[in-house]
């Protein structure tokens, strides 16, 4: 029986056309491939969640470049062994450049990053470095400076069916069976694994030994149903019961979600969706909830798990408590329609360009104001936002009500 550590190795792609999901890279029109096609290479980051065929990509990179090629992992590898690299560009195998692919390069400290500088600089060394953090965040600047940055995206469940595929054959050659499985099984099981290549493989092989002559759901479900059970459908009616309790001003409910949410991975899904809830939900009722919504997240991106749940949380509560108002949301969505129906196609002659005379600079008024028109001529007198009732927005438009001589 086939160790699960091994069938991935044993599938990774030898060529770039063997690799998936990530066309933008390595497709036809990739740039990765258009750029070594042309007969350049590079130092390279690459980035992005696990199992996404960074390190398959740079064996490729490796095979058609022709140089000597070393790999190290950050996470165990040390300055001496770096040294042990750079001492083999001055032997005959790495007489035409030494290519080191470094995995996990968060790991390495400023001072083991910096002693590649030199050789990168004399060419000595091409460096293919990959890591699933943020690179800005954790890889030196005069590193970056230096290479070229590219993002590896999961893999989409359709993308990962054909992979799935080859593990099929090559499982039933070895065990000299013939089991089965549908289209709609590969796709469940390319679902379960959030766009990771290995774990699809590990979790595909554990249900292929669980199952009979076919392989089915209920056999993916027994081996992982903490990550079996989350498919899209789930992923969106939690993000939906996450905004529908910050919307309700209910924190309890809210900060549950959210752990569910962290549970399953979702940490980029929610700190998009709180961003959106922030302008969405609350706007001008409290027009900081944007920025402090965005200091967590960015904070929560950078910790990672588990220190990224504080930051997160504090965001939820603070979206949850604070007044609400869709105001921005509504105002918006009308102009929108009536942009969409055509109307306003012709601006004020005055507002264009300081070369056309007529415009009145407000800031040389009394409080900042002066009437003039701004909507285009045939959408004169329309209103897209009505203020919220609550206190920032009310306050807000008394003041305007004062200067405009409305009240």
């Amino acid at each position: 029986m086939i160790k699960n550590a091994q069938l991935a190795d044993l599938l990774r792609p030898s060529d770039f056309d063997g690799i998936v999901g990530q066309d933008h890279l390595f497709g036809e029109k990739g740039v990765v491939r258009r750029m070594l096609a042309g007969g350049r290479i590079t130092n390279m980051i690459f980035y992005g969640p696990p199992g996404t065929g960074k390190t398959t990509a740079a064996s490729v990179i490796a095979k058609q470049s022709g140089m000597h090629f070393c790999k190290l992992n950050a996470t165990s590898a040390s300055l001496s062994d770096v040294k042990a690299v750079i001492s083999e560009t001055d032997n005959v195998f790495g007489a035409g450049g030494v290519l080191l692919y470094l995995d996990e390069i968060q790991y390495f400290n400023r001072k083991q990053q910096q002693s590649l500088l030199e050789y990168m600089e004399d060419g000595r060394i091409t460096l293919i470095a990959s890591t699933t953090e943020n690179p800005h965040f954790y890889v030196y600047n005069a590193i970056l400076s230096r290479s070229s940055l590219f993002e590896f995206k999961p893999v989409q469940p359709q993308a990962l069916c054909a992979v799935l595929s080859r593990a099929l054959d090559y499982l039933n050659r070895e065990n000299g069976l013939s089991k089965t499985a549908d289209s709609a099984l590969l796709e469940y099981v390319g679902r379960c694994a959030r766009g990771d290549v290995r774990h699809a493989i590990v979790l595909f092989e554990n249900a292929y030994h669980a199952a009979d002559e076919t392989i089915l759901r209920e056999h993916v479900d027994s081996f992982d149903t903490s990550v079996a059970s989350f498919n899209d459908d789930t992923h969106y009616d939690l993000l939906s019961c996450l905004q529908k309790s910050i919307r309700g001003s209910d924190p309890d409910a809210s900060v549950f979600y959210l752990a569910k949410l962290l549970s399953l991975g979702e940490l980029i899904s929610v700190c998009r969706r709180l961003q959106v809830i922030a302008s969405e939900d609350i706007g001008p009722a409290y027009p900081l909830a944007a920025a402090v919504t965005r200091a967590c997240c960015e904070s929560a991106k950078e910790l990672g798990m588990p220190e990224a749940q504080i930051p997160l949380a504090n965001a939820v509560l603070l979206l949850a408590t604070a007044p609400k108002s869709n105001s921005a949301e509504a105002s918006v969505q009308a102009a929108m329609a009536d942009v969409k129906a055509g109307k306003g196609v012709e601006v004020p002659t005055h507002l264009q360009s300081p070369l056309f005379k007529g415009y009145r600079y407000p800031h040389d008024f009394p409080n900042h104001y002066v009437k003039q028109q701004y909507l285009p001529s045939d959408l004169l007198g329309t209103v897209y936002y009505t203020p919220g009732p609550n206190k920032t927005e009310q306050a807000a438009a008394e003041y305007w009500k004062a200067v405009k001589g409305e009240k």
